[in-house]
Order: structure tokens, then C-alpha cells, then sequence
């Protein structure tokens, strides 16, 4: 039990509910109740989801020394020595042939090159781009555009401007403070974790944090208030924007005054006030969208 526990944390099972972003275009798309859309919606989650896993093995495996002077990386599978490298790699043949198998099942071609596309900008990312400053953010933010453009394609559901805009700033905005929290740990402890560190530090990207959390609010309004939108939704789609200020607030405070932004997976999963807050956006959303209210 102990190393099939050591195998899930090494997949990062808990990263997989970034991959719910594939399940949005059919939600907005009022597709959610059609059993063959969740069909597909599920082939892609499980399929990208193994592809993503495979990802970050090959990560921790490149990052071992690295992660091993981190004060919360040091306990990861690999870098712990509680799952050798040779495991490593069995496990990242295993998860691309399975996923590679249920994006055959799925049968859409575009949703197969994207998740390609996906599978290469992440292998550069890991070999050298995550080392470059500012680029490494952007990556991580299309790496959740290319996770809609997968639900779009596995759905055949076309997407507006405005999810690709609104999923783009939103991860750039969790991006930027993550980066924030690697910065933080290397001015308390004199350890750099990452060697793109230089291009940072805690004045700018305060800054950084600020400017995009202000677009995230001010894309969002525009989103509620567009002609595209309250013609196809009614007009009380604004009224969602309560929810995604005050969740833009509440991270804010989190950042800047718990300082525990390191992950956005594991703030989301352990605070109680952002799951309802989000929760309160899905239901808002829902209630508008699908049930006119």
C-alpha cells in the first residue's frame, strides 16, 4: 500500500482537477445533459489526464537535485527515494500508451493533435523553457487554453473568444503567484529551487499578480455584459461576477497575507472558503444558463 500510495503522489492524481477546464465548453454550451457528450468529455478528461501524469513524472525526473533542496518538493516519490527512476520511466510508457488508447476510443483527430501539441510544449517546457522568465508562466496558461480546445474538439463545440481570453489571464493570474511563492522561499531560505529565479523578484511580481488579477475581473465583466453573451444567456449573467471577485479577493489574501500560494491545486482542495466560493459560481451559472432563472 505504501508504494502504490508513493505511484498516485507521483502522478498527481490531485492535479487532475485541472483537467475538469476540458469539461467547460459543453457546460457553456448547454451540452452537459447529452449522455454522448459526457461520454466524450470523460474519454478526454481520463486520456488527457494520463498524458498530464505521464508529464509530470518526466519532470520530477529531470528535477530530482533540485527538488531535493525545495522544504516541500524534497518529499516527492522520486526525489524522496521512495520510487526509483527506473520506475519512473515504466510508469511513463505505461500512462502514454493508455492514454494514447483512449484518445484512439475517442476518435477525434483535432483532440489527438492537441493533446500532442500538449505532450511536446510540456517536453520542452521540462528540458529548458521553464528555465526562461515570463515564458515559463505563459506555457503553464496555454497549457490550460489547449485543455479547452480539447473539450471544445472531443464535444464538438465551437469556442468563443472570450473562454480561450478568460482561461488564458485566469491561469496566467495563479501562475504568477505560484511563481511568487518560489520567490518567497528563496528570499526566507537562500535556496533556489528554480534557476529562472533571477528574472523574478517578490516588488515585480506583486505587481505582476495585481495588473492580472485586475484583467481577470475586468475581462469577466465584459464577458457577463457582451452582446454575444446576454443575447444567448439572458441578462443576469452579471450577477456571477460577485462570485469570481470575491475568489479573486480571497487568493489575493491568500498570496499576499497567508502567503500559501504555492500550488493552486492544493490551496483549492484545502480551503474551505474558495470551494464554496467556487461552488457558488457553478450553481449561479447553472441556474442562469440552464434553468433561466
Amino acid at each position: 500500500m505504501q508504494k502504490l500510495s508513493s505511484y498516485l503522489k507521483l502522478l498527481r492524481v490531485h492535479q487532475w482537477s485541472k483537467n475538469l477546464f476540458i469539461f467547460l465548453p459543453a457546460f457553456f454550451a448547454l451540452k452537459l445533459y447529452q449522455p454522448a457528450v459526457i461520454h466524450n468529455c470523460l474519454l478526454a478528461f481520463f486520456g488527457f489526464s494520463f498524458l498530464a501524469s505521464a508529464v509530470y513524472v518526466f519532470n520530477d525526473m529531470l528535477d530530482i537535485e533540485e527538488d531535493k533542496i525545495h522544504p516541500k518538493k524534497r518529499n516527492r516519490p522520486l526525489a524522496s527515494g521512495a520510487v526509483s527512476v527506473k520506475e519512473g520511466i515504466v510508469l511513463i510508457v505505461v500512462l502514454l500508451i493508455a492514454a494514447a488508447l483512449l484518445f484512439a476510443v475517442l476518435g477525434n483527430t483535432v483532440a489527438s493533435i492537441v493533446a500532442g501539441v500538449y505532450l511536446v510544449q510540456n517536453i520542452l517546457y521540462t528540458i529548458k523553457l521553464k528555465h526562461v522568465s515570463l515564458l515559463d508562466v505563459m506555457l503553464i496558461s496555454t497549457g490550460f487554453v489547449l485543455r479547452i480546445l480539447i473539450g471544445g474538439a472531443a464535444t464538438n463545440t465551437g469556442l468563443s473568444h472570450w473562454i480561450i481570453l478568460m482561461t488564458l489571464v485566469l491561469a496566467l493570474f495563479l501562475a504568477l503567484a505560484k511563481r511568487r511563492d518560489d520567490v518567497y522561499i528563496y528570499v526566507q531560505t537562500d535556496q533556489k529551487a528554480r534557476k529562472n529565479l533571477e528574472g523574478y523578484n517578490l516588488d515585480f511580481l506583486n505587481v505582476a499578480i495585481t495588473v492580472m488579477a485586475t484583467v481577470v475581473i475586468v475581462c469577466y465583466i465584459m464577458y457577463c455584459t457582451s452582446p454575444e453573451i446576454t443575447s444567448r444567456f439572458g441578462g443576469n449573467t452579471y450577477l456571477t461576477s460577485f462570485f469570481v471577485i470575491l475568489g479573486i479577493l480571497r487568493y489575493l489574501q491568500l498570496t499576499f497575507v497567508w502567503l500559501i500560494s504555492g500550488s493552486p491545486t492544493m490551496v483549492l482542495l484545502k480551503n474551505r472558503f474558495l470551494q464554496v466560493i467556487i461552488l457558488g459560481w457553478i450553481v449561479s451559472f447553472f441556474l442562469i444558463i440552464y434553468l433561466k432563472v
